[in-house]
């Protein structure tokens, strides 16, 4: 079976992510494997480059474990009562049993915290995939066949196709999703305690409020109950709730809302000239003048010296590790 899963490189980690590594299933062929229908690969630099260091990735290729081979004849989606079909574009081979599944197995099996397809691909494509009837595309809205089985078993999961995550946004974005989620399975893979999830809530708000005010609050009502629920069926809500609020961009707004609240958890140790540089600050970033590393670290850095660790420990001020700049892109 083509699935490799390989740490590449130690990489540099900081103490606010814990060393925390995700782990991403990817499209072989976004690695650089000559797993394309032409013997070819599709090298995605953001991947394979700045993303590499800091991730341990699961290389998956359904078309190869399908056993087509590379080079192999290409594939499409033809359009069918019950629904689209993948088939050879020459012969017509109808693979849509197998990778179907192909996929539903690989779903039961797939223990990551986020997985990054290929863009437009008739098996791995998420969005915008062509549909063919004879010689004309009917449909521009397909989804890939392998790809549609891992989303239906994993609607939580943090994806993305790696043309989408040119997007800087999407890009951070996803980032922050799988760091995330890398935090919480370390927490749910070791022998924590109620106190632990506690602790680990508490350490997140901030990043919660920024993304889903309401699934923070369902959250909260879920560690309310920490050890005095089955710890199996208290972790199966939580991480439900922790992936609902990471499943809904951040917004201006609420980041705006988190940084002032931060101010305002360190007024009584700030001075008036300090308050107002960070209220000056916070309000550049609202009118899209700075990115949002600048109000951020500026307040992280007042955290530091007034010894305010709440704010300071809070996941919000490292999502992940910072030497990935994602966060200096200027707000649309």
């Amino acid at each position: 079976m083509h699935d490799v899963t390989e740490a590449t490189g130690a990489g540099p980690t900081g103490p606010a992510h814990d060393g925390i590594r995700p782990r991403v299933a990817v499209s072989s062929c976004l690695m650089g494997e000559p797993v394309r229908f032409n013997g070819g690969h599709s090298r995605d630099r953001f991947l394979s480059g700045e993303l590499d260091p800091y991730v341990d990735w699961v290389r998956v290729c359904p078309e190869i474990e399908l056993g087509l081979g590379a080079p192999r004849e290409t594939l499409r989606l033809e359009r069918s009562p019950a629904g689209p079909r993948l088939v050879t574009r020459k012969s017509g081979v109808d693979l849509t049993a197998g990778m179907a599944s192909l996929g539903e197995r690989r779903a039961r099996t797939l223990d990551v915290d986020g997985y990054v397809f290929k863009s437009r691909s008739p098996s791995c494509g998420l969005h915008g995939i062509p549909v063919y009837e004879g010689d004309a595309a009917v449909d521009r809205r397909g989804t890939g066949v392998f790809a549609a089985r891992i989303l239906a078993a994993h609607p939580l999961l943090p994806v993305e196709d790696e043309g989408r995550l040119n997007d800087p946004l999407l890009r951070e974005t996803f980032v922050e999703r799988i760091f995330a989620q890398a935090r919480l399975r370390a927490l749910l893979e070791s022998d924590w305690h109620a106190r632990d999830l506690v602790a680990f809530h508490s350490r997140h708000k901030m990043q919660m409020l920024a993304h889903d005010p309401a699934a923070y609050r369902e959250a909260g009502r879920v560690v309310a109950h920490a050890g005095s629920r089955p710890r199996e069926e208290l972790a199966a809500d939580y991480a439900r709730a922790f992936g609902t609020a990471f499943a809904r961009k951040a917004s201006i707004g609420r980041n705006v809302n988190v940084l002032q609240h931060c101010m305002g958890m360190m007024s009584d140790s700030l001075d008036a000239a300090r308050r107002a540089d960070l209220g000056e600050v916070i309000a550049s970033y609202r009118a899209g003048q700075v990115a949002l590393s600048v109000p951020a670290t500026l307040l992280r850095h007042h955290a530091r010296g007034e010894d305010a660790g709440y704010v300071r420990d809070q996941t919000y001020f490292s999502p992940y590790p910072q030497e990935l700049r994602l966060r200096n892109h200027v707000p649309a």
